[in-house]
Formats: C-alpha cells, sequence, structure tokens
C-alpha cells in the first residue's frame, strides 16, 4: 500500500514537470508565433489600404500591379 502511494506521488510530480515543461517552452514558442502571425497580419492589412488606394486614384497602376509577375522576362 505504501508502495502504491509512492508510484502515485512520483507520477504526480513527473506530470507536473511535464506540464510546467510543455507550457514554459512551448507557451514561449507559441506566443512568438502569435506575435509574427499579428505583425504579418498588420503588414497584410497595410498592403491591401495601399492596393485600394492606388486603384480609386489610378486604375490603370492597379492593373499592372496586379499583373506584374505575369510576364515572361
Amino acid at each position: 500500500m505504501l508502495r502504491t502511494i509512492f508510484t502515485i506521488g512520483l507520477f504526480a510530480v513527473l506530470g507536473l514537470f511535464a506540464l510546467k515543461l510543455v507550457f514554459g517552452v512551448f507557451g514561449m514558442l507559441f506566443g512568438l508565433l502569435g506575435g509574427l502571425l499579428y505583425f504579418a497580419i498588420r503588414i497584410a492589412i497595410l498592403g491591401l489600404i495601399i492596393y485600394v488606394v492606388i486603384r480609386v486614384v489610378s486604375p490603370a497602376t492597379a492593373r499592372r500591379l496586379r499583373h506584374w509577375g505575369d510576364e515572361a522576362p
């Protein structure tokens, strides 16, 4: 019976260590990924706003931008 109690305690301590490792190390990685995703979304929104302004002011330029990479050199 005492051996069973010690075994359960050992697994509980190992489980707490594993949770601390997962949420400590991987939590930092998820935070970094979230920060990069936030930065990428901000850049995409800024690019969309610039494209819409160019499309309203000069539709021919927007058309050239849309088909910019289509032509072979």
